[in-house]
């Protein structure tokens, strides 16, 4: 028997997607704060701890305050958003990603009921889906993954939507067939993949590569999803252009190069 309600969904858009839930009556989908674009009139909001799962409503207010503690680990808000159909027709909610890039639907009935991904990639899943932390076992990967020590783990048997920037690029690895990655280029895997932080392994690539010191290296057998463009990589290249702004200062983030960079700093009055 399912957990999670069977919705229905389209995504609109191309570099600047969004997607549209379709609610039969009574049915929910839950989301992050902020993340809804417009709802039908007979759609009602709800604010939740947790993550809205079966699961976390079995445990009552002390199942509850997990779920809300184990976000609070990923950096997420404590708080999550249901959205319910209370008429007696289809309605409809959307969600947008917060920059441009991709909506990854999910049906975790086809990964083992399980998916994991980086903590701030979660977007809307049916209501049902449980939205925990999965913690990585080796420290190399907390201290130097892009993705940080605990990530994100949706688990169930239904739709999730997760988001990503620029172009997203799915790999399918064999039994021991290994992929290098950007650390911060690496969106999500399936359960069965391991994944380790592997350091770049010469001094010189290290410091002057403009790569970072280290990268992701996923094994299979398993899927694993990549964007073209993190987040954090769209930061920088805009505060980049920000410190070429007359005026700007640069906000030094103490890698090599900035510090190498600042050295000119010496010279012109900053």
């Amino acid at each position: 028997m399912a957990l999670a309600h069977e919705i229905d969904y389209k995504i609109q858009g191309d570099d600047m997607q969004l997607v549209e839930i379709e609610l039969d009556p009574r049915e929910s989908v839950i989301a992050e704060a902020g993340a809804m674009t417009y709802m039908d009139q007979g759609i009602e909001m709800e604010t939740i701890f947790g993550d809205g799962s079966q699961r976390s409503n079995q445990g009552g207010f002390m199942g509850k305050l997990m779920g809300a503690g184990k976000r609070v680990l990923t950096g997420e808000s404590l708080f999550m958003t249901v959205f319910t159909n209370t008429w007696n027709d289809k309605k409809h909610v959307s969600f947008a990603a917060p920059y441009p890039g991709k909506i990854i639907p999910m049906d975790l009935t086809e990964y083992q009921g399980k998916i994991i991904c980086q903590k701030d990639a979660f977007l809307c899943a049916a209501k049902g889906v449980s939205v925990g932390i999965e913690f990585q076992k080796k420290l190399g990967v907390g201290f130097f993954g892009g993705e940080g020590f605990i990530m994100q783990k949706l688990e169930g048997d239904g739709l999730a939507f997760v988001h990503a920037g620029g172009t997203v690029i799915e790999k399918e690895l064999m039994p021991g067939e290994t992929l290098k990655i950007d650390t911060g280029c690496l969106v999500a895997l399936t359960k069965d993949v391991s994944y380790n932080i592997e350091y770049v392994g010469k001094i010189k690539s290290a410091f002057f590569g403009g790569e970072g010191l280290f990268f992701a290296t996923v094994s299979g057998p398993g899927k694993v999803w990549i964007q073209s463009l993190p987040f954090s990589r769209l930061a920088d290249r805009m505060l980049s252009a920000v410190r070429g702004v007359p005026g700007g200062k640069s906000k030094g983030e103490g890698s090599v190069l900035d510090v190498l960079g600042g050295l000119g700093n010496l010279f012109d009055g900053d």
